[in-house]
């Protein structure tokens, strides 16, 4: 029965806010090419850093 309870007590919280977090990104998605649309078409290209690399952003 110890264990049951360390699970409520440690676990679970972290589990339900992971829930949570999912059930509302889920609903209010936004795309990169939504993103992007609304920067509009006389964007110019830049040079961006991305995960540990460079990239030219379109």
């Amino acid at each position: 029965m110890k264990a049951l309870e360390t699970f409520a007590i440690y676990v679970m919280p972290f589990l339900l806010l992971g829930l949570l977090a999912k059930l509302l990104l889920q609903r209010y998605v936004v795309n990169l090419t939504d993103v992007q649309e609304q920067a509009g078409p006389k964007r110019r290209a830049r040079k961006v850093f991305l995960l540990g690399g460079w990239r030219t952003e379109k």
